[in-house]
């Protein structure tokens, strides 16, 4: 940072505000998480010097040699980490990860059948604003608006009158369980590919917290940069029939070079996921969901089918009468960082919603766990009953800020 600081003040001073802002408060976005210094050292590396079109031994540039090894090491660790026969560390993101999928399965026009983004699913599952949902013919299935878990029955009649080329399971917020065995029956019955996003809970199926979907459903996507604590980016793992064609349609069908830097990063990651001491790291996340949920029902806060088997709480806010928005807001002056989400049955637009969602891997990261998980939940709920009084959540940051100090981000 010393270098940088002496050649870009500006963007030093950011990226310092920005690792002040991590420090001093509580990271509590699902989808986020803090990275080893080893993937952050991998991903700033000479590794982004090059050009490597192309696959390892099939390059269309010259001088890709230890490229091919980081490419190569990243594979095999996935595949490792999740008996996959097949893995391609290539996709930029978990959404060109699954529009790989669609591009090496589907034409325009065929039918999909995906969770509804406001019930849980994902923009990527056909969202109409989305190029998901303008490439192909979309049908959504939700949850059961009494328990506000997925009814298996619901969704193998809807995949019986609809026949869609691809189903997916997975989702961006769901607290519950997802049965990939059943989706791949359903599949199986019609006719149809199936295909998991794991993008959440990547982490928890690799050390056995979830189910994982690698060997039971067709085809696998994830991200790197949530439960598994990785650099951004995507992944695709499947058997070594579909191989061929999932590697074509990443490149050159959807995108050109690699990331070679945020390549590496992936294999660093991998490999620490493979270590022991991370499947306790996993159990701890689900830990401490289960642990602050506690509170927040105690609390009197509505939770989204009643609790949580992941590392990811839905509120309801409507017995509050708050929005998503204002809990977002108001919490973020008291240093703890949500956002404001979809909850099934809603009302609101996706800008507002009725939802909060909260997630526990960064926190746990960081070292925390039941007991402070416990107190963050009454910070929570402090702050929503007393939205208003700006000394309220003056009086929570403070005590957010004094904890935080105790987890700093890298102690080494």
């Amino acid at each position: 940072m010393s270098y940088l600081a002496t050649t870009d003040y500006e963007v030093a001073s950011i990226i310092e505000k920005e690792r002040l802002r991590q420090q001093n408060g509580l990271e509590l976005i699902a989808s986020e998480n803090l990275v080893s210094k080893a993937v952050l050292e991998a991903m700033g590396s000479v590794m982004t010097n090059k050009y490597a079109e192309g696959y390892p031994g099939k390059r269309y540039y010259g001088g890709c040699e230890f490229h091919d090894m980081a490419e190569n090491l990243a594979r095999d660790r996935l595949k490792e980490l999740f008996g996959a026969e097949h893995a391609n560390v290539q996709p930029h993101s978990g959404t060109q990860a699954n529009m790989a999928i669609y591009f090496a399965v589907m034409g325009c026009g065929d039918p999909l059948m995906s969770m509804s983004l406001s019930q849980g699913g994902h923009l990527s599952h056909g969202s109409p604003v989305s190029f998901s949902g303008r490439l192909y013919q979309v049908t959504p299935y939700g949850v059961d608006l009494k328990t506000e878990t997925i009814d298996y029955g619901v969704v193998e009649e809807i995949a019986r009158k609809v026949r869609p080329k691809v189903i997916i399971c997975g989702a961006s917020a769901y607290p519950r369980t997802i049965d990939f065995s059943a989706f791949q029956e359903i599949a199986e019955q019609v006719d149809a590919i199936c295909m998991a996003d794991i993008a959440h809970i990547a982490g928890l199926c690799a050390t056995g917290m979830h189910e994982s979907p690698v060997g039971v459903v067709d085809y696998t996507t994830t991200t790197t940069h949530k439960t598994l604590r990785g650099p951004r980016g995507g992944a695709i793992m499947c058997d070594a029939d579909n191989a061929p064609k999932v590697d074509k349609a990443v490149f050159p069908g959807m995108q050109g070079g690699p990331l070679m830097n945020t390549i590496a990063a992936k294999a660093v990651c991998f490999r620490e996921a493979l270590r022991p001491s991370f499947r306790e790291y996993n159990r701890q996340i689900v830990k401490n969901s289960q642990a602050m949920a506690a509170v927040l029902a105690d609390e009197g806060l509505r939770l989204i089918s009643g609790g949580t088997d992941n590392h990811l709480i839905l509120l309801d806010l409507t017995n509050l009468s708050l929005t998503g928005l204002e809990a977002e807001v108001a919490l973020g002056k008291a240093h703890i960082t949500v956002n404001k989400n979809t909850i099934p049955n809603e009302s609101r637009s996706p800008f507002v919603t009725s939802g909060l969602r909260i997630g526990t891997p960064a926190v746990t990261t960081r070292g925390m766990k039941e007991e402070e998980m416990r107190r963050i939940g009454h910070f929570i709920a402090t702050v929503l009953k007393d939205i208003h009084n700006e000394a309220t959540i003056k009086k929570v940051g403070a005590e957010v800020h004094e904890m935080a100090k105790g987890f700093p981000l890298y102690p080494e």
